[in-house]
């Protein structure tokens, strides 16, 4: 069985590549890549000019660097372009990981809903139900966010566990 999690943030240029590429890296040295299928994408199309989206934001590809992210073929992050989630994606992922609630709000509008309940916050995986991955367009805090970013990924890797969806 394939686990398709898809992370969405609002421009994904700072956040939702953070959370695609630190997952990789986990579900990577967890010697289980081929077991999921990993991407992110924004609401708005902001970071979107005609076709073409801008790529991961300088200083979260130096957060991803620092943390040494980004030095394997699969979680190479060069080539990341933002992209804007779509209505199709609700059937393309089991689960739609959310930065924040505006996320949520945007990303359910944009699918037409969430009858199967597959849209969440990253940190809901958490003992903190609700919070929001810490911004870090706004904050200029990547520190911040990174560890965000991981602790939520950690709940989330305790949840398949204990569904036993990944060992």
């Amino acid at each position: 069985m394939v686990i398709r999690v898809l992370f969405v943030c609002h421009g994904n240029i700072c956040r939702s590549p953070m959370c695609e590429f630190v997952f990789k890296d986990m579900v990577e040295r967890m010697g289980i890549k081929d077991d999921f299928i990993i991407a992110s994408a924004a609401t708005s199309t902001e970071e979107i000019w005609g076709d073409v989206g801008n790529p991961v934001y300088p200083p979260a590809k130096a957060e991803l660097k620092r943390r040494g992210i980004g030095n394997t073929p699969y979680t190479d992050f060069s080539g990341k372009r933002a992209v804007q989630v779509t209505r199709k994606d609700y059937d393309s992922y089991d689960y739609i990981l959310c930065a924040d609630s505006a996320n949520i709000r945007n990303t359910t509008r944009i699918t037409g809903g969430d009858p199967e309940g597959k849209i969440r916050l990253l940190l809901d995986y958490t003992d903190r139900k609700g919070d929001s991955i810490a911004d870090p367009w706004y904050t200029g805090d990547f520190v911040t966010t990174y560890e965000d970013i991981i602790y939520g990924l950690q709940g989330f890797v305790r949840f398949l566990k204990e569904q036993n969806d990944i060992k």
